[in-house]
């Protein structure tokens, strides 16, 4: 199944990360998570969309079962809370309240892009707008818990963020004429430029309330996707060239964002280059253990 294969993709690609931050850092106090079904790990089983995950054979290497996690066993995130040291998974914010927001939560959302209308025909999810509003609910508890905004700010400065949107946008979006004319209405790098004005918006919603360490994730090579191979490209291709080229345009774009908001006070973004991490994996799969193409 395509979406099990980014997952393992992904877990392969950012393991390296997650193990220099665990080893070289103190554990941090929270972690937020913001993105689409590579992290969401079951938000989406409380709105009525065919983008679930909470039922076999998702979640067949996972303790519990299927949990709403696009993979058969562990995320990303997942993976990233342990090697920090959290006693237990970071939960979804669905199932979030309370003192449990101290430690974090999960706002991601199968199907959710950086713009409003991606995913729709999938039916419900939660945008990134969507997942920074209920982010600013969060914080508005932990005020209400800590007892006043200054201890608040302390505490989510101390944490990590991490952010990986857009992969949607692409495949779920503009490369889906059926259902959207972003394709023909915006070219590539029109498009690029009006997914970065929207995350930037955003981000700086997140800045605004206390977030500091942020790590910005790069859209990956989802041109190289079977579903995506199976659509656009001719047989015996390996990647879609022009898919892969617009989310080259959308990455360079995004360095660019991290180099803006590093200039704010007491912000430290990070940007993870998914796209060569996972040109790496594909061209050497076997040595990564997820197989030859």
């Amino acid at each position: 199944m395509e979406m099990e294969a980014r997952r393992v993709l992904w877990l392969a690609a950012v393991a390296w990360w997650a193990a220099a931050v665990a080893r070289g850092d103190p554990q941090v106090p929270c972690y937020f998570i913001f993105g689409d079904s590579l992290v969401d790990n079951g938000n989406n089983n409380y709105i009525v969309s065919l983008a679930r995950a909470n039922y076999p054979p998702y979640g067949i290497d996972f303790a519990g079962g299927p949990s709403g996690r696009f993979t058969n066993g562990l995320t990303t995130v997942d993976v990233i809370a342990q090697l920090l040291g959290f006693d237990n998974f970071i939960p979804p914010f669905a199932a979030t309240s309370g003192g449990q927001l101290l430690g974090g939560a999960n706002f991601a959302s199968a199907a959710a892009g950086i713009r409003a209308e991606t995913g729709q025909q999938l039916g419900g999810r939660i945008p990134f707008a969507g997942q920074v509003q209920n982010y600013q609910t969060a914080v508005a508890t932990l005020v209400s818990i800590l007892g006043d905004q200054d201890t608040a700010s302390d505490h989510l400065s101390r944490c990590i963020f991490s952010v990986g949107m857009g992969s949607n946008d692409y495949l779920n979006n503009y490369f889906m004429p059926a259902f959207y004319n972003t394709g023909s209405r915006f070219t590539p790098e029109q498009f690029a430029d009006a997914l970065i004005a929207d995350y930037r918006r955003y981000l700086q919603v997140l800045y605004s309330y206390g977030a500091r360490k942020v790590v910005l994730i790069g859209v990956g090579q989802v041109g190289c996707s079977p579903n995506e191979l199976a659509r656009y490209s001719a047989d015996g291709a390996t990647c879609v060239d022009r898919i892969d080229g617009a989310i080259q345009i959308f990455n360079r774009r995004l360095v660019g964002l991290v180099d803006e908001f590093n200039a704010l006070p007491g912000a430290h973004f990070t940007f993870i280059d998914g796209y060569n991490i996972f040109a790496d994996i594909l061209a050497n799969a076997a040595s990564y253990g997820t197989g030859s193409r």
